[in-house]
């Protein structure tokens, strides 16, 4: 048995303490899989058992490890906390670049104040002006650096503390030399000191950070955005249709609520009384108010705008489509990447690697710097602590541990602001590569609500084709189904009782009346129990030929007639599909339906390849072939037989009027029903992966350019050699330009031209 349990992780600044934190939880024994998200600061773990038994564990191996956790704290709570966070930290920048200020003055243009004593006055006034940001400013990176150090893991805050200690320590030397007799002669000989070197790390670091948590704020406004839909109260009318304020987790099924002019509604129902343009925007990105009447549907988070209604809640407040989307989306955001992972593995040596290369091109320059660079200015020592100190602080990996999170959280929370409702991270990152779609006909490219357009007889009436066709057709849901319901209840006749009723996947369902074998479906079917002579086999294609599906209806050996149902065409699936192959992606028709009606169909919206007549059982093996000859595939649906094909293709999406299981099993869930989103959603899927490719490729080009730099490398050549401040500024610029690239996302929209059909 294993179970999931959530917990919130705090105190992680890079991707070196993800890794340490998927570390120690790995090691567990009931633990089986870990997924740590940086920007959320949360952890999703698998474990043996039950999630309540694991979790002290869990929070205490992650505690060990000098980080915090707990139970899962509520979003919106976290979400004020960070900003209250936020605050301190721009209090915090703005006082330690006070503090930096004289400590430039006094080490770059200054050049002699006279002296105290033994002592240099300029030297020294730059080290009691670099202390406070030190020790005062710099006193969380100390702190979180012994702590991570206990636990035996190296991240972002060890390398600051050590670089600025560094610095300050040998800057200290340089200064107090004369008074410390004791000290090596190279140091009372040295002249450069680095205590700039020491404010500006703590000062530019602490100003990235403060950037960094802002961006990181606005990268989950889209989610947080959604939890505030929902309002905490609604107005419960009573028998005397008076209205109470009630907390909306209060309020059972089948409640009436009054909805006013401008109030949002608290639940999902249906409108009993009253007619109302609805703001349904924040939930569907449709900037076009909907208008909604007598026992249409309404939504938590929608907005009454000209008119109040009655409503009779159909959900709990658990159970609304909006609270859906925020766990969806919550979900989705939590999750990580394949790309991340490898990103992961290569942070959690990165510290400790470049940590011991600091340490070797110090030693190095030590001993060597003056055969290195007989001509420098500095001393072999002086070289040696700049080269530590720059190489210590350049290193850091927080763009590496921010560049693919960041762009996920942004493409997940603003796919939900457009309808797109991204389950699976992996299904994000695949979706660019696609290079198949795959549609299923009924309620995908038509609307997926047919009616009974015409009832041909042969050996029996009206009202025995219709009845036995409802009563066989009683338990099913599939679109046909239910346009056979809605043609019986037109009629108002009796339905019998049919008994022993099989479906046949595919074909249609047998049963049993009145002794006899009853049959509604196909031909296929049909001559199974009787036989269908050519004329009404060349009938039936004539009739498909003209796009409409044909059910037979037999009852013992008489083929008593058919019903003939029509599915409009939805607006936009010419378009969508015209959209597909300007992009290079071939699209394919996959549906049970007869070739005849499938290729009518296809021919009207442009799909050059169908294939008709499939069973469900099969839908899932010819998607298997085409991710065999063509790599990713995607495969829109709607129903439960589209759920095997929908769970094995790389990237499944449902259009959100589905089945339930069709929903479960697809990463993607389309709101509007519209076949133009299931576009968007691979076009989401390109700009996500254009963001993730950029910062990686920003965030391995900064290292593999700055550290040669900070090391020396180049220095006997070129005499560029990066000093402490400005290695902390590339540092800190860095994570910013990675999380800033991400938020360019929230500019992305579907292409508008799809929706007027005009591409």
């Amino acid at each position: 048995m294993s179970d999931d349990l959530q917990l919130s992780v705090t105190g992680m600044t890079c991707a070196a303490c993800v890794a340490s934190v998927t570390r120690v939880l790995n090691g567990l024994d009931d633990v089986s899989s870990v997924e740590v998200n940086l920007p959320l600061e949360r952890a999703n773990i698998r474990v043996q058992g039950t999630a309540q038994s694991a979790k002290a564990t869990c929070i205490a191996a992650i505690e060990r490890a000098g980080f915090g956790a707990s139970d899962l704290i509520p979003a919106l709570v976290v979400r004020s906390e960070q900003e209250r966070a936020v605050h301190r930290q721009r209090r915090t920048v703005a006082l330690a670049f006070a503090l930096s200020l004289p400590v430039f003055i006094f080490s770059m243009l200054l050049d002699d104040l006279g002296s105290l004593g033994p002592l240099d006055m300029r030297l020294v006034l730059a080290m009691l002006a670099t202390l406070p940001v030190y020790a005062y400013a710099g006193a969380p990176f100390h702190r979180n650096a012994w702590v991570a150090l206990r636990g035996g893991r190296a991240n972002m805050d060890v390398l600051v503390h050590l670089g600025t200690t560094v610095a300050m320590v040998w800057s200290s030397m340089v200064t107090l030399a004369p008074l410390l007799p004791m000290l090596p002669e190279f140091v009372g000989e040295a002249s450069h000191v680095f205590f700039d070197g020491a404010a500006f790390i703590i000062t530019f670091v602490l100003l990235g950070n403060h950037l960094e948590a802002r961006a990181k704020l606005q990268a989950t406004d889209a989610v947080h955005s959604l939890m505030r839909l929902q309002p905490n109260e609604a107005w419960v009318l009573d028998e005397k249709g008076n209205t109470t304020a009630t907390p909306v987790e209060q309020i059972p099924r089948g409640s009436l609520l009054k909805v006013r002019v401008g109030d949002t509604v608290p639940l999902d129902g249906e409108v009993v009384e009253g007619t109302s343009l609805m703001d349904e925007s924040m939930m569907t990105g449709e900037s076009f108010p909907v208008r909604k009447e007598l026992h249409d549907e309404v939504y938590a988070g929608t907005i009454a705008l000209n008119a109040a209604l009655t409503v009779r809640t159909t959900t709990l407040s658990v159970d609304t489509r909006l609270a859906k989307v925020i766990q969806l989306v919550e979900d989705a955001q939590s999750g990580q990447a394949p790309v991340q992972r490898l990103v992961d593995r290569v942070a959690a040596v990165f510290v400790p690697v470049v940590t011991v290369a600091a340490v070797l091109a110090a030693a190095v320059w030590a001993v060597f710097g003056t055969s290195l660079a007989p001509d420098a200015a500095m001393s072999s020592a002086e070289i040696a602590v700049m080269v530590l100190v720059s190489t210590l602080v350049i290193a850091c990996p927080c763009a590496l541990g921010l560049a693919t999170p960041t762009a996920l959280v942004v493409g997940t929370g603003r796919g939900a602001r457009f309808g797109l409702l991204i389950k699976g991270i992996e299904a994000l990152e695949q979706a660019h590569a696609a290079s198949v779609m795959v549609f299923d006909k009924t309620g995908t490219i038509t609307a997926g609500k047919p009616r009974v357009s015409h009832i041909e007889l042969l050996e029996g009436d009206v009202e025995e084709v219709v009845c036995l066709a409802s009563s066989l057709e009683r338990d099913a849901t599939h679109p046909i189904a239910h346009a056979v319901h809605q043609a019986w209840t037109n009629l108002g006749y009796e339905r019998p009782t049919v008994k022993d009723v099989t479906t046949l996947p595919g074909m249609g369902l047998v049963g049993e009346f009145n002794g006899a074998p009853v049959a509604v479906g196909s031909v296929e079917l049909m001559n199974t129990l009787l036989t269908v002579s050519e004329e009404i086999e060349a009938r039936v294609a004539q009739r498909a030929k003209r796009g409409v599906t044909v059910v037979l209806v037999a009852s013992g050996p008489r083929l008593l007639g058919w019903l003939e149902l029509s599915d409009r065409i939805r607006e936009t699936s010419e378009a969508a599909i015209k959209r597909l192959k300007m992009t290079g992606i071939l699209p394919i028709m996959l549906t049970g339906d007869r070739e005849e009606v499938a290729r009518t169909v296809a021919d009207t919206v442009g799909i050059d390849r169908v294939i008709a007549g499939v069973k469900p059982d099969e839908k899932a093996a010819y998607i298997r072939q085409w991710q065999e000859e063509h790599g990713v595939v995607a495969m829109v649906g709607d129903g439960i037989n589209d759920a095997a094909a929908l769970r094995l293709a790389n990237v499944g999406i449902a259009m959100g009027a589905g089945s339930q299981i069709a929903l479960e099993s697809a990463d993607v869930v389309l709101i509007r029903d519209d076949l133009v989103d299931a576009v968007a959603a691979l076009d989401l899927g390109r700009a996500t992966m254009r963001r993730i490719r950029t910062n990686l490729g920003w965030a391995f080009a900064y290292n593999l350019l700055g550290l040669p730099l900070a090391m020396g490398l180049l220095y006997p050549w070129t005499g560029w050699l990066l000093p402490p401040a400005f290695a902390a500024a590339a540092m800190s610029l860095s994570s910013v330009s990675v999380v800033t690239n991400s938020l360019l996302l929230r500019h992305w929209k579907p292409v508008p031209l799809l929706r007027t059909g005009e591409i």
